[in-house]
């Protein structure tokens, strides 16, 4: 079994005052020749943006992007024409593709956006930009494995240009799960609130985990845990 444990600490940080992020791996002035990715998983990066605030205009391309709201909302616009306020329950998901530009803003006056933004490489360049967003409420997601994003959207999930399943879960105090990972295939764990416990290592909120060369993956929280797990080929 192969298990590297990203503790929260050690993520990069950067503060510009309406914006406070933490990088799981390398970005933008943050930067860790160690910490550049997991197989196609390029980014995770949790951020707390100050209400009335946010991203302006500006472009991406080449990439999947994923946002998790865990709490507000966040709102976008882009180049596609494509509109729309993603709140808690929420998941939106983008294909830059050829090219694409956006706007990420706050649009509360009273509320602090907490969010993760989810960076995976595209199987393939220059591929049609395009938005979705769908909801995956916090009932949906008591203690299952709830399929949140996948290459062909199965069960309902957003569409990622990636051969990745992505699965949200918000588990119990005291209840378990368990994933297995079909052999070469490998697994990313990010903690979003709480304390997990996975295959016997105890993850904190923040802290992300790969796991590699383990058939099995068992999940349990003795005080109750929100988390993501990353299926990558």
């Amino acid at each position: 079994m192969t298990l590297r444990l990203r503790p929260s600490a050690q993520r990069g940080h950067a503060n510009h005052g309406w914006l406070d992020s933490r990088h799981t791996f390398s970005f933008a002035d943050y930067f860790d020749p160690a910490q550049m990715g997991f197989r196609a998983l390029r980014v995770i990066n949790e951020d707390w943006v100050a209400p009335q605030t946010g991203f302006d205009t500006h472009p991406h391309r080449d990439m999947e992007i994923l946002t998790y709201v865990i709490a507000g909302a966040v709102e976008h616009k882009d180049s596609t024409g494509a509109h729309g306020i993603t709140r808690r329950g929420e998941i939106q998901a983008m294909t830059a593709g050829t090219g694409i530009r956006h706007s990420e803003m706050n649009p509360l006056a009273d509320q602090i956006l907490h969010l993760l933004q989810i960076w995976i490489l595209p199987e393939a360049q220059r591929l049609t930009p395009g938005y979705s967003q769908t909801v995956f409420d916090d009932e949906s997601k008591r203690d299952r494995l709830r399929l949140i994003a996948s290459r062909d959207g199965r069960d309902g999930s957003l569409v990622l240009h990636q051969d990745v399943a992505i699965h949200a879960s918000i588990l119990s105090p005291g209840h378990t799960l368990s994933h297995q990972l079909v052999a070469g295939r490998g697994a990313w764990v990010q903690v979003v609130a709480g304390t997990l416990v996975l295959n016997g290592q105890v993850l904190a909120a923040g802290d992300g985990a790969a796991m590699e060369d383990e058939a099995m993956l068992t999940l349990t929280s003795e005080s109750g845990a929100e988390f993501l797990l990353f299926d990558l080929a």
